[in-house]
Formats: C-alpha cells, structure tokens, sequence
C-alpha cells in the first residue's frame, strides 16, 4: 500500500494547492485449495469470506470492517489545529510553517499505520502498503490538507485520514506530469512576487531546479484511484442518502479579464463623459451569468469571484476593474461555447463604454474527467453490500482526481456535509491495487462529532469555518472506500 500527498498545478495566495498524499497495497495469489479455481480461492482469501456463501454471511463479515471513529475524530481534530488562522477557521497555505508540520502529523500516522513513507522533489507524500506482489500497478486514494484562508476542517482531509483509516480498517480484516508544467512552476510566483521554487525551498523541497522532472507520475503508474471527499454541495444532504458516487467531473476553467478607462473625480466628471472600468465590470459580470443561463443546461455553472477596483476609492471613478471568471461544465464543448461568448462580450463592453480591454487571459482550461465504469460498478457493489443507501452524482467542484484521471481510472465517494450549530464565531489520496493499494492525499483544503440529526439543512456548507461532517457519514465512507480498495486490488 502506498500513500502520497500530491501537488497540484493551480496556485492561489502562495501555492495554495500542491502535494498529494497516496497509500498503496499489494498481494499475491495464495495457493488454492484443491480441487478449486484458483481465482475464486485468492478472492476469498483476501476478502475474508466465500464468495458463493448466503448473502447473510457476507454481511456479517462485512460488519467487521470497523472503522476506529473516536480515533479518526481525534486525528481530523487534532490536524485543525495547524493553522494560521484562530478555530474554528482553518488557514493552512502550502509550505508554510503550519503546512510543514501539517505534513509531518501525516507522515507519522502513516509510519504509525506501518506504510512506507517517501516524499519527492516538491513535497508529495506517499505511503505504501506492500503485498505480495507489489510489482503490479498500485490502487490508490487520496485527497488534500492544504486550506484555503478561513476555511473549514473536512474538505480534502476526510479524503486523506480517511484513507488511512481505509487501510488500517483492511490491515485489521485481511492477512496479507509535463514539460510545460515544469517550465510554468519555474517561473510561477505568488501575491508578494515569491516563486514557487524559493517557497519549496523555504519548506525543505526543491534542492534542484531538475528535482521537479521526477515529480510526474507515468501514466498506468496505478490499476485505479479513488477519492473520498465531502459533496461540497447540498443534494446529499437534501436528500438524505449517505453516500454518493461520482460518474464525472466538470470541466473547469478559469479567465482573468481586465479593462482600462479614463477614472476622474466623482463629482467633477459628468455621466456623458465617463469611461468608467468599474461599470465595464459590472456589466461583464452580468453577461456571464445570461450567457451561463443561455447554455440551457443546469451543469453550466459561471462564477465572477473576483472584482476589484482601482483606485478603490469612494469618490474616484474607477480607471482600472479586475474579474477573475470560473466556469464549468461536465460538457467541454458547451463550457468552451460559454467562454467564446464572455469573450465577445467583453470586446463589446469595452467599446459601447469607451475602455480599453487591456487583458482577457484564460488561466487553465482542462477537460473533464469520466469515472471508469469498473470502478463505479465497484462502489455500486460495495454500497449494496454494507446496505448504504447511494446516488449516482455528477461533480461540480474541482478535485484532485481530475488530475489523476490523466494517469489512471479514477473514481470518487462523496459523503454530506453541513453547516455545524455548535460553531459560534468565525475566528489523502489513496491509491489501491491487487497487489498494491496507494493512498494519495494532496494538499489543498482541510477537513465534529454530533450526529446528523443535529444539524440543520443548511446546503451543503464548505470552504467556511462552520464546514461540517458527522463521523458517522465519514465512517460510512472509509467503510465504502475499504471495501471498494479491496475489490479493485482483486482485478
């Protein structure tokens, strides 16, 4: 088993999102019993119980995969902690001091949990379950710990601890990238002009510029990857269905656009004289939300995140707006569609309203990502068996088996989440194969202990302190996740 913390290649405030965390097993074929098929025996070996055996037999086995949620509580408690910001927010950016000893809490729960651990050139974690044939490509799982500024404490980290968890729950049962990115992180800075690499290096990563071409992983590098994470959105919760399987992951892509106008003193110049960037601004941001609206479809999403203003004064005409635009779609053509249209948009605003467009740049843009069939009918499979109740779900949100997909079969398992009550103030990938089972955690976002029946419907709360899972959701989904690690590890 092999586990790894991942670094992504979108930055925000410092590197935001970067190392990835991964958790691998292997095994071999045990020596069948005579007279029978020697496929069947491994599957019964490794799983635990026959697999002609009545249905009541089965279930009674899978009970025993017990997930320790006082411990795995503790643990996502205890990880909080490491942060620049006061409970109950988390702020946890890449590579500062609290992401290094954010990574060295999760290098010891895996040295802990008995895996192998390494970390490469720029910070990705891995820890590894060996089998008995740990030549054959790994399964994997994961997600990420890094936090954005005054977020919560589950998103990415159920998906790293629970990954964990996932393989101590199965140790305890069973008995056995590119050039153009490379060039891109060299000369990538940040808000205060550091670069990537100075800030890797200020962590203890990076000793050499060449260190970075051996952070890529090889496409077939795993036999599957699957993520566990919260929805990050409501219908789960809505709907009151524990678990939900994902089938794609829209396609996302970001455009930063900026117009230029005369400014001027906001009494002194008249209405019919003004070339105002704020309005130009305003105005653009409207036409992505028609335009979204125009695709005809509920999975086109559009978002103007950012707008900012110069000089940013009461009585000053704006002279300069700044957008920064996200929009997807688990369609990329109707997404791209979408895109053309802003632009264009953009082009007449800035004449009607006499501005310059002085930028429209599309930051990324990257295709959306398909589960793999083998995969999904896995978690079918194992959700029917541990009788949760799922949905299949399409998501919306960006995650980091949107990337693995470049590499291998992905899949993914959300669980709800919610708005926690009792908070007053605002203040790991995994990977697993037949053979060798890998957990990825990246770094990029964090991850109660009340029960669901004390929460509010409050749609799906997240990347805010009030962020909330119940750990009775989050052993649903190690439960799932295990189960699931351990079919894929037997193809």
């Amino acid at each position: 088993m092999q586990f790894f913390t991942k670094t992504p290649d979108k930055m925000a405030l410092r590197f935001l999102h970067l190392p990835l965390l991964v958790l691998c097993f292997s095994f071999s074929v045990i020596v069948a019993h005579k007279d029978e098929d020697p496929t069947t025996q491994t599957m019964e070996d490794f799983a635990g119980y026959p697999v002609h055996e009545p249905h009541s037999f089965i279930q009674n086995s899978i009970s025993s995969l017990s997930v320790n949620t006082e411990s795995l509580q503790k643990q996502i408690d205890e990880l909080a902690t490491f942060s620049d910001t006061p409970a109950p927010s988390v702020t946890r950016i890449l590579y500062t001091d609290e992401d290094v000893l954010a990574r060295r809490y999760i290098k010891n729960l895996m040295g802990l949990s008995g895996l192998s651990v390494r970390e490469d050139a720029v910070g990705n974690i891995f820890g590894r379950w060996d089998g008995y044939e740990s030549e054959l490509p790994a399964v994997a799982s994961g997600s990420h710990i890094d936090a954005i500024p005054y977020s919560g404490k589950y998103d990415g980290v159920v998906g790293v601890l629970g990954a964990i968890e996932a393989i101590n729950v199965l140790k305890s049962r069973l008995m056995a990238g590119s050039e153009v990115l490379v060039k891109a992180l060299k000369t990538t800075v940040d808000a205060q002009n550091r670069s990537f690499l100075d800030a890797a290096r200020s962590a203890g990563y990076m000793k050499d510029q060449d260190g970075l071409s051996s952070v890529f992983l090889e496409k077939g590098s795993y036999s599957a990857f699957v993520e566990l994470h919260i929805e990050q959105g409501p219908i789960l919760e809505e709907e009151g269905i524990p678990i939900g399987i994902v089938t794609a992951i829209a396609a996302p892509a970001s455009i930063k656009v900026e117009f230029e106008g005369n400014g001027g003193h906001a009494g002194a110049v008249l209405m019919p004289k003004r070339n105002d960037a704020g309005l130009a601004a305003a105005e653009l941001a409207l036409a992505v939300e028609k335009h979204v609206l125009e695709s005809g479809s509920i999975d086109t999403v559009g978002t103007v995140g950012i707008l900012e203003l110069h000089p940013g004064a009461i009585n000053s005409i704006p002279s300069k707006s700044h957008l920064e635009i996200d929009t997807r779609d688990i369609d990329e053509r109707r997404r791209n569609t979408v895109m053309e249209k802003i632009h264009q948009s953009a082009i007449r605003i800035a004449k009607d309203r006499g501005v310059n467009l002085s930028e429209f740049n599309v930051i990324n843009q990257d295709p959306p990502a398909l589960a793999e069939k083998a995969i999904i009918e896995a978690m079918k499979a194992a959700s029917k068996e541990l009788n949760l109740t799922h949905k299949l779900m399409i998501s919306r949100a960006y995650h980091d088996s949107l990337f693995m997909a470049r590499v291998s079969p992905m899949g993914m398992i959300f669980i709800p989440c919610y708005k926690d009550q009792a908070q007053k103030s605002i203040g790991v990938l995994l990977a697993t194969c037949a053979r060798v089972i890998t957990i990825t955690a990246i770094i990029f976002t964090s991850i109660g202990s009340a029960g669901i029946s004390s929460h509010v419907n409050l749609s799906g709360y997240s990347h805010k302190p009030e962020e909330y899972a119940s750990i009775q959701d989050i052993a649903n989904g190690v439960q799932l996740l295990a189960l699931t690690l351990a079919k894929l590890s037997l193809n």
